[in-house]
């Protein structure tokens, strides 16, 4: 495995529920990322952040908000990561919000086949027209295994469609009482593979090793997309939404991660969902995340 890692950031919050997220890749490099991931061992190519991209009401689209933006961010962000990529390169990606995670598949999928451990406490299996409120940061997943009713130009982004089978994607540390109705037929009509909380809590080290082996051994490369909610906003309050006394700990969280970056076919890493406001209220939360990340990444021998 390379010992080179390009980081890379993607500062959009277009497709959440407000602003916020759009400071995160800043926020992570002032509190020391890129310092300790090189105190780490490892050689680091920083290739800087893309223009902020700032949520705003979309009232012409109100059921996906900010749709033509997204799409934007994610082709830049597939751009982005794709030379890095192809060099061999572990792939940082830090975002923004959940949508920001549809390019590096799409860049990973140009390559070859793919497969995602998609780590989030929700599946984002939503559509413009299964849910009402227009984010498109609960609609990744949907979109890139073209479920009906999605958006056509974020369903199609890349050079196939669907970007995605059932087969190529498993979701863990989902918690089912936060997913809608609509969302736990599509697990159910598509067979899709989950790791509850519940199980990730117990043991974190051999579900991560699962779930990467439920992938199997035809996919080239591998992406995580790591979701800060899935984080207990007592524990650490990074994410934008704060779900409290649910989720996993942040400790839980990287320990998990560190057994699924070991796997030599993860290629990259997607950081989505941090609000640097709700992380000021615990001035360690930020740090913790940093060590865990660079103790994570440093141990790819």
């Amino acid at each position: 495995m390379s010992r080179r890692v390009s980081i890379l950031g993607e500062p959009s919050s277009l497709g959440a529920y407000a602003p916020g997220q759009e400071n995160a890749p800043r926020a992570l490099r002032e509190a020391g990322l890129v310092e300790r991931l090189r105190e780490s061992g490892l050689e680091v190519v920083d290739h800087g952040d893309a223009d902020v991209a700032r949520w705003r009401p979309d009232r012409d689209y109100p059921l996906a908000q900010n749709l033509f933006g997204v799409v934007r961010v994610v082709d830049e962000t597939a751009r982005r990561v794709a030379g890095p990529l192809a060099d061999g390169d572990f792939v940082l990606v830090l975002g923004g919000d959940c949508t920001v995670g549809i390019g590096t598949v799409k860049a990973a999928a140009e390559l070859g086949s793919v497969g995602v451990v998609y780590f989030d406490l929700h599946a984002d299996l939503n559509t413009p027209q299964s849910v009402p409120d227009g984010a498109l940061d609960w609609m990744g997943p949907a979109h890139m295994l073209a479920l009906e009713s999605v958006e056509p130009g974020l369903r199609d982004v890349g050079r196939s469609t669907p970007l995605l089978r059932p087969d190529d994607i498993v979701f863990y540390a989902h918690d089912d009482r936060r997913a809608t109705t609509w969302e736990r037929e599509q697990i159910a009509r598509l067979g899709l593979r989950l790791f509850p909380v519940p199980d990730v809590s117990a043991d974190p080290a051999a579900t991560a090793a699962a779930a990467v082996e439920a992938l199997g051994d035809r996919h080239q490369r591998l992406v995580v997309h790591f979701d800060a909610d899935v984080v207990d906003f007592n524990d650490a309050p990074l994410s934008e939404h704060t779900g409290r006394n649910t989720g996993i700990t942040l400790a839980t969280a990287m320990d998990a991660l560190r057994v699924m970056l070991a796997d030599p076919r993860v290629a990259a890493l997607t950081v989505t969902e941090i609000n640097p406001l709700h992380a000021a209220a615990d001035e360690t939360a930020l740090p913790r995340l940093i060590e865990g990340l660079a103790r994570s990444i440093s141990q790819r021998d």
